[in-house]
């Protein structure tokens, strides 16, 4: 064969095998590592009996895009050993959200579909609050104060923003365009926040986020709010990934923080650094949370969902969360929602009633209240639920601080 021929065979090899250039629609719809579909059911039957038994809520509900880069940390001991504490307190009904939507962000939000990550701490631990997804709520129940936050922030960020009718709170259109909404502990005991704290979620939900850090490396924009969620994405590359860290949104944090969470811009700039990374369909339109707001692109790609529907719960075989769900249903009624210095001051004056052995003060008609006390927006007695939030994150900074000061004595 000639040398020109040469030349010419491999040149004409080399242009063949030229990877295409990237697009925004190749970047979100590649799957994890590997062109083969993953196949969870085969790799459930390869477990130990025990394993398969343990993992069952992974196995059934959780989206296969997330337990193909999952799967060895379902099998840490610290996992199974959270999994088996779990097993006890769902046949106990004492868990929140229902079982069948512990893992509703991966369905909502498969793992080839993450452009923006937002962490929270703890599930809200009141009846049909929780469901999944952190700082969102299903109907009826309304948007809890540190929601509002958010939506303020938005109504700065883009003017045709409004929040959604009746004062609801539902962020599964963001979760469906591929918002990936994560909380620290993916369940809690009702009425009792970060009571599922140091058992095993942390290390798990941690694996969850180094892995779309070091996987999604055409960059992912991660939105920590409060130290907390700012220690978690501490080592998260920031030449591949924007950080957009503040102060918590919830009303509690605003007094002492330099720039109050409604000025912080964060979905603003979410959306230029998304736009100039993948281009016109890179961006988030917020404003699907409300389906009479103006779409925020004109692309019938962003006005739509650009992430696979979640499955529907009765598509999901799980005894436990028809238990839990006949539970929920059976509750006399849904806890009302009040402002955050509203509940506070009911809560005061029935401290005081209770102290002095008076009927608190009523409002308007002059009916005496009941004497039980009120369950507020988090589900928990006399206890605001933005306090508990906070709590729950001063409680996980002050491990932090005392784990650092451990290693430093140990130097």
């Amino acid at each position: 064969m000639s040398a020109k021929r040469k030349a010419t065979d491999s040149a004409s090899s080399a242009t063949e095998k030229k990877p295409k250039a990237s697009t925004i629609t190749g970047f979100f719809s590649a799957a994890p590592g590997s062109k083969t579909p993953f196949d969870k059911q085969a790799w459930a039957n390869k477990l130990k009996p025990e394993q398969r038994e343990l993992l069952k809520l992974e196995i059934d509900t959780m989206d296969a895009s997330w337990l193909a880069v999952l799967k060895e940390a379902l099998l840490e001991p610290s996992f199974l050993k959270l999994k088996a504490f779990l097993k006890e307190e769902f046949k106990a009904n004492r868990v929140y959200p229902p079982a069948n939507e512990v893992y509703s962000w991966s369905r909502h939000t498969p793992f080839d579909k993450v452009k923006v990550v937002i962490l929270g701490q703890d599930p809200y631990h009141g009846p049909r609050q929780a469901h999944g997804l952190s700082f969102s709520v299903k109907p009826p129940t309304i948007a809890p104060p540190s929601l509002r936050n958010i939506f303020g922030c938005l109504e700065n960020d883009f003017p045709s923003f409004r929040p959604p009718d009746n004062k609801l709170g539902l962020l599964t259109p963001w979760a469906e365009r591929g918002v990936l909404m994560l909380n620290t502990c993916l369940t809690v005991k009702p009425s009792t926040a970060n009571s599922h704290a140091n058992k095993g979620w942390e290390a798990f939900t941690q694996k969850v986020i180094d892995l779309v850090s070091q996987k999604r490396t055409g960059g992912v924009v991660f939105m920590a709010w409060g130290k907390p969620a700012q220690g978690r994405v501490s080592k998260v590359n920031k030449n591949t990934h924007l950080i957009l860290q503040s102060c918590h949104p919830s009303p509690l944090a605003q007094p002492s923080a330099q720039v109050k969470f409604k000025d912080v811009k964060h979905f603003k700039q979410a959306n230029e650094w998304l736009e100039k990374k993948y281009g016109d369909d890179g961006p988030i339109d917020w404003n699907s949370v409300n389906p009479k707001n103006t779409p925020l692109f004109k692309s019938k790609a962003q006005a739509s969902s650009s992430a696979k529907p979640a499955s529907s719960a009765g598509d999901i075989p799980n005894e436990v969360a028809e238990k839990f769900e006949k539970k929920v249903a059976s509750e006399k009624e849904v806890p009302t929602l009040d402002d955050d210095e509203e509940a506070l001051r009911e809560a005061e004056e029935m401290e005081q009633a209770a102290a002095t052995k008076e009927e608190p003060k009523t409002k308007g008609k002059g009916k005496a209240k009941k004497e039980e006390p009120i369950e507020n927006e988090y589900g928990e007695d006399d206890i605001d639920w933005d306090e508990a939030a906070l709590k729950s994150d001063q409680v996980e900074e002050e491990a932090q601080q005392a784990k650092t000061g451990r290693g430093r004595g140990r130097k």
